[in-house]
């Protein structure tokens, strides 16, 4: 493997974690910190496993296709016209729900930034604005910059990542660790899926690793261990400085929808802590956001045939823009309903049952020339399916009220503050 493919590999590989790496990762200890840690790791394992296997079979499928080719028309001509119509819906669910997750938290970033630092006034909308309209046209100026713009955000936030664990690690209290509620752990599920959804991206890495499935196969794998890693450290940051309870605990947290990490400067002694959290939250926020839009950019040219270049390229932006806009300024909550809804829903059936499907019908059934059998055979392909299908009737459940849910959280956390008020 040449240099040059070496350093195109990482480039991919930093895309899928810095994909990861974003929204969801803000998200988990909202709703981890009600099962403790070590539950969350365990199901955390389990999310990872089965959505890396997913990934995997996604890049096979791309293989089987012409260079160009994205999910809508994989599942048109695998699965006929119900997979083309769930797919589109799916697709077109997932990707705006979490770009309206990231430019939410991203526009509520950039305005405290302005108010705070520059001491200029601005609200969440106009930094909503900002954000999508800045790092949006990135996106439209193609996959290379996306790359290389990408790696050097995903590199500062890395080091962001490490300077907060050497200052916030001292901050962890040990008590908070050992908590464990193994019966709520499943309430984490679809955020934990959110966080390691890439899969909409992949049939756009294919043509930048010049089909290469050994080097996609590195950066996936590659990407999603990055991913867990991350993840666990941060996970035990997070969970060991801010209790659940009280007053700026993860319950209010989770009550207002907001990233964790507006609340750290409550619960370190060191004010540092708290600024190096959130230049690391932007980061994250904006690698997710370039691997989901890159995504859905590439979708929306492929399902809709329109061109890459010229107007092509201003119809597609504003198809991203306005939609992400109106969502994200106008809803609230927008940041955790939207990443919940996207795991729970959208990566279940489109990141999840749809590539199984669409590997064992294009293997066993319609007999692709350049497919090979999976690992396990139909024996595994089913349990895959199996755990997405449970992880659906879960998020089914807890919206409708049958089994415990956030809003559960929430009803218990607000009696504890009245209580204590």
């Amino acid at each position: 493997m040449s240099q040059q493919s070496i350093g195109n590999t990482l480039s991919a590989m930093f895309l899928v974690a810095g994909t990861c790496i974003g929204g969801g990762m803000l998200a988990l200890p909202l709703v981890t910190g009600v099962s403790g840690l070590f539950p969350s790791l365990f199901i955390m394992s389990l999310c990872a496993l089965a959505m890396t296997i997913s990934a995997l079979l996604l890049l096979e499928v791309s293989l089987w296709m012409e260079e160009g080719v994205h999910v809508i028309t994989m599942t048109s001509r695998i699965l006929g016209v119900p997979g083309k119509v769930v797919s589109w819906v799916l697709y077109l669910f997932i990707s705006y729900a979490s770009i309206v997750a990231y430019t939410a938290g991203g526009g509520v970033q950039i305005a405290e930034f302005f108010s705070e630092f520059l001491q200029v006034p601005m609200v969440k909308d106009v930094g909503c604005t900002i954000f999508i309209l800045l790092f949006g046209m990135i996106v439209v100026l193609g996959n290379i910059l996306v790359g290389r713009v990408n790696t050097i955000l995903f590199v500062s936030m890395i080091a962001a990542y490490v300077a907060l664990l050497v200052t916030g690690l001292p901050e962890v209290k040990a008590h908070l660790l050992g908590y464990q509620k193994w019966r709520t752990s499943f309430v984490s599920v679809p955020i934990l899926l959110t966080a390691f959804s890439f899969q909409t991206m992949v049939p756009s890495l294919t043509p930048y690793l010049k089909r290469n499935k050994k080097a996609l196969r590195w950066a996936i794998v590659g990407g999603t261990v990055i991913t867990y890693i991350v993840y666990a450290l941060w996970q035990a940051l997070i969970l060991g400085i801010i209790p659940v309870e009280g007053a700026k605990g993860l319950g209010e947290a989770l009550c207002q929808g907001t990233p964790p990490t507006q609340f750290l400067r409550e619960h370190v002694s060191g004010w540092w802590v708290y600024y190096i959290a959130e230049y690391f939250a932007f980061f994250a926020i904006v690698t997710s956001f370039f691997g989901m839009t890159l995504g859905l950019y590439d979708f929306l040219s492929d399902g809709l045939k329109i061109e890459k270049t010229g107007l092509g390229q201003i119809y597609l932006a504003v198809l991203i823009v306005l939609p992400t806009l109106l969502f994200a300024t106008q809803f609230e909550r927008a940041f955790l309903v939207a990443m919940d809804l996207t795991g729970g829903i959208g990566d279940t059936i489109q990141n999840g049952m749809i590539p199984v499907l669409m590997y064992w019908i294009g293997h066993y059934v319609m007999k692709y020339p350049n497919s090979k059998p999976f690992p396990g055979g139909r024996v595994a392909l089913t349990f895959i399916f199996m755990f997405f299908f449970i992880s659906l009737m879960i998020e089914l459940l807890m919206q409708s009220g049958c089994i415990f849910s956030y809003n559960d959280i929430i009803e218990i956390h607000n009696v504890q503050q009245v209580e204590q008020g």
